[in-house]
């Protein structure tokens, strides 16, 4: 306040401490402020019916709404101070601050604001891998053209193209994962970069706030600001993820595709053109993904210089984190809602796989198995043959083995003599699938023998959070039952 340091207020929107600033995270800073001061009552270093009244208080502010009377009383990560001052005095609510600075404030709360975020969004990933492989199982034999560059490549099924999608989400969820346990680190009693010389005792701040234990240097976790780079950038990663699933859908869903249909509750409309169905959700999951990146550019930024050099723009960082975890679970809400329910024009799929060439490689591969020729003068072959195709409009199914013929004697002088039972199969999109039975290959069979492990690697994560999530609760109940000893005591 004026008269203090500075002798003017301060400008509203330079206000670094302005609650609305923190409103993401005020639940966790209410959480540290309840640690702190039950390990400052039990290490003796304020005055043992101050810090019961303090918690007593905590415990009124909870009843009444903690975001709505930190947003109230401002101060953002210090509000729980001011509370406590306004309600109790300074000359017991000023205690609650010993050795704490608003660096580890921003620290303990971006730690457990990420986690907690990190977590959530695990489980809502493992819901949709759930979704997609439940899905993907039900469309092992739906052919449908594969592209590279754009352009048909070879047939594959829809239901190995939806369980490639759960593969990356779940390299998603290792990512995350990993980023977890370092997350998981407790910079409580940091202060700003040296700490304090009060005896804190961190281990037990840190066992209260869920963490696997105190950071082992206060300089790093403190002003080592690459757990939030860290943080966004699987954001980032994520969001590529699940715009290049966005992109897919709404490129089937076109009039010229028209192979998939999407239901018209995630559709807008024009207000001119009237015949427009526009698949709004996975636009909106595509432009999420843009942001996000730029949420880790701004990140990157804001980091940038020495060690210490500038700090109070980070929120700038947090509040694009913030967007990119929000913007984060509704895609995943919305995703594990539509895929279920897209309409899949299996015929069409059937006919455009084989309508475009994308089975040629089994017509050099039938001259391999049954003439014994190099792939290569194979390939050369097969390649004149689509030129034939193109030159003179004759589609796939119309090949005969006078017209593959002709493109051998042209390569190399002489006639293949291909049976017509072989280039039939090789000409089959369906028999192309069936015949990728290697492993980890389309065939309905080997996917089917694969299922396991895309189950198991499913239910480990699942695992793991649960895991996680009891470890959490059990340290929030031991934070309240130590409020609960002291209070009752008192």
């Amino acid at each position: 306040m004026p008269g203090i340091r500075l002798s003017e207020k301060i400008t509203p929107n330079v206000e670094e401490h302005a609650s609305e600033k923190y409103t993401a995270k005020l639940y966790a800073i209410h959480r540290f402020d309840k640690a702190h001061l039950v390990m400052l009552i039990e290490e003796e270093l304020i005055p043992r019916e101050d810090g019961i009244a303090m918690l007593k208080a905590l415990r009124e502010m909870e009843s009444e709404g903690v975001e709505k009377v930190r947003l109230e009383v401002q101060g953002g990560s210090h509000s729980g101070e001011q509370y406590l001052i306004r309600k109790l005095s300074e000359e017991v609510g000023g205690r609650i601050h010993l050795g704490r600075s608003s660096g580890d404030f921003s620290a303990v709360s971006n730690n457990i604001y990420w986690r907690d975020q990190l977590l959530d969004l695990i489980d809502r990933i493992n819901q949709y891998r759930a979704v997609l492989i439940e899905t993907g199982m039900q469309h092992l034999e739906t052919v449908m053209l594969g592209y590279t560059h754009g352009q048909a490549a070879q047939p594959t099924t829809y239901g190995h193209q939806l369980l490639a999608w759960s593969l990356n989400l779940g390299r998603d969820v290792a990512r995350m994962r990993a980023i977890f346990e370092r997350v998981n680190m407790s910079p409580a009693g940091a202060g700003i970069l040296t700490g304090t010389n009060f005896p804190l005792n961190r281990h037990r701040t840190s066992d209260l706030l869920g963490f696997d234990g105190p950071a082992i240097n206060t300089f790093d976790t403190i002003l080592q600001r690459d757990l939030e780079i860290e943080v966004a950038s699987v954001i980032a990663i994520h969001g590529y993820a699940m715009g290049r699933q966005a992109d897919d859908i709404m490129m089937w869903s076109t009039s010229e595709f028209g192979i998939i249909d999407v239901p018209d509750r995630f559709c807008g409309t024009s207000s001119i053109m009237m015949q427009k169905k526009n698949p709004q959700a996975t636009q909106d999951i595509k432009g999420s993904a843009a942001d996000a990146v730029g949420g880790l550019m701004t990140t990157f930024m804001v980091e940038k210089g020495p060690t210490g050099m500038p700090m109070l723009d980070r929120r700038y960082a947090g509040m694009a984190i913030t967007r990119g975890f929000d913007h984060a679970g509704r895609n995943l809400k919305w995703m594990i809602e539509m895929v279920p329910a897209l309409e899949i024009k299996k015929d069409l799929m059937r006919e455009r796989a084989g309508a475009f060439w994308a089975q040629a490689t089994d017509i050099a591969g039938a001259l391999v198995s049954e003439k014994g020729m190099p792939w290569r003068t194979a390939h050369q072959i097969v390649g004149i043959l689509i030129r034939y195709s193109d030159e003179r409009g004759f589609a796939p199914k119309d090949t005969t083995v006078e017209l593959l013929d002709e493109a051998a004697i042209e390569y190399m002088g002489e006639p293949v003599n291909l049976s017509a039972e072989a280039l039939e199969a090789a000409l089959d999109p369906e028999h192309f699938i069936r015949s990728r039975t290697l492993f980890g290959g389309p065939g309905p069979d080997e996917v089917r023998r694969r299922l396991p492990e895309y189950e198991a690697g499913l239910q480990s994560d699942i695992d793991w959070l649960t895991r996680v999530r009891e470890a959490q609760q059990a340290s929030s109940d031991s934070l309240e039952s130590a409020i609960d000893a002291l209070v009752n005591a008192g």
